[in-house]
């Protein structure tokens, strides 16, 4: 069986760094908020070539954090609306309405699945101050474009990394393109952890300074509460994990590409539309590889009984969910088309060169 992602595999590369981590966080006495999280946060800062790097207990935190923030700073006002992919995964979109803040849902692009900037343009209200721009599958969402955009309408613009870490535009990172970024660790990510995790960056030192307190039980001082704030931090040994392996992201991500390209290069069959690879290969770092075809459910139970697995990111819009029943009778004919005919393909740093020729060569079969 081809695993769609073989996380043994990935992970046994570096058994023996983890191992000393986890001794080494045993031997310390220091469990939370010590020395391990402390220099992941100086390496992430670094990396991304953000000013702040904050950890946080799971991507969803992270959004969640950065808008509370902003309210709590006055930049954002409950009932403000914040512009989000409607196709995103809907993480994005809980980090909204969990801070009394209007999701405003925006179709994408069909060539990118990325932010549609016109489509934007057109549902743009008085009452809009931001937009949760999301690089959905590890293509960057970013543009002259979309600078020119949040210019125009004043907009706070906070980026969902939670799959496109290492990618670039311009040679400046994701992370390190909007006004503050939110990251997931999810052992599945391109940098994943041994658990949940995740991270923002900014380069706003009062925002910075605020999603650090809210996260710590709105506390800067122990047992002094400037505001009602949360438990969310990252764990210690998770950070530990992810400093292994955040020198080898860069190498993985080109790996990824590699794979990318031979799909796209080689997959023929008329019954599959493939994504779009960018101009500049840096500006996709291929978290997912997503094709879409009108028969996916045959298609998905066709390639597993040729042992490849299959995902499908996301079976259901969030506008259709029972969570957001209020949206449910609402049609976006682009987002649910997506919805209904995406099929992610396997893609990982240790697959092997069988494993790809056997995908490509099984769905030009089909």
């Amino acid at each position: 069986m081809i695993k769609f992602l073989d996380l043994q595999k990935i992970n046994a590369q570096y058994r023996e760094a983890l191992v000393q981590k986890s001794a080494d966080l045993i031997d310390s006495g220091w469990y939370i908020q010590g020395g391990m999280l402390k220099q992941f946060e100086q390496e992430l800062a670094a990396y991304t070539g953000s000013k702040h790097a904050i950890g946080v207990a799971n991507g969803l935190d992270a959004l969640t954090l950065i808008l509370k923030a902003y309210l709590h700073l006055g930049k954002l006002q409950p009932g403000d609306e914040v512009l989000v992919p409607a196709n995103t995964y809907i993480a994005s979109i809980l980090a909204i309405s969990e801070n009394g803040l209007i999701p405003v849902l925006v179709e994408p692009d069909p060539e990118t699945m990325n932010l549609d900037v016109e489509a934007a343009g057109k549902l743009v209200s008085q009452k809009t101050k931001a937009l949760l721009n999301v690089h959905l599958y590890g293509r960057v969402s970013w543009s002259d474009k979309l600078e020119a955009f949040l210019e125009e309408h004043h907009l706070l613009c906070i980026e969902d990394n939670a799959q496109a870490i290492g990618a670039e535009f311009n040679g400046k990172k994701t992370g390190n393109l909007g006004d503050a970024s939110g990251f997931s660790f999810y052992p599945g990510k391109n940098l994943g952890a041994l658990g949940d995790g995740g991270a923002v960056t900014t380069n706003d030192d009062e925002l910075a300074a605020m999603v650090r307190i809210i996260g710590n039980y709105g506390s800067q001082k122990k047992y002094l509460n400037q505001v009602k704030g949360v438990n969310s931090r990252l764990d210690e040994l998770q950070a530990g994990y992810l400093s292994v392996k955040l020198p080898f992201l860069d190498k993985e991500n080109a790996i990824r590409r590699k794979i990318a390209r031979q799909y796209i290069d080689q997959i023929s069959n008329p019954k599959i539309v493939l994504p779009e690879f960018p101009q500049d290969e840096q500006e996709h770092v291929w978290h997912l590889f997503v094709i879409r075809t009108e028969n996916r459910e045959e298609l998905q139970a066709y390639l597993l009984e040729n042992g490849i697995q299959t995902l499908i990111h996301y079976p259901i819009a969030p506008h259709k969910q029972e969570a957001y029943k209020e949206w449910n009778e609402l049609h976006l004919p682009l987002t649910e088309e997506i919805h209904r005919t995406v099929l992610s393909l396997p893609i990982s740093p240790v697959m092997e060169a069988w494993e790809v020729n056997k995908v490509i060569e099984t769905l030009n079969a089909y």
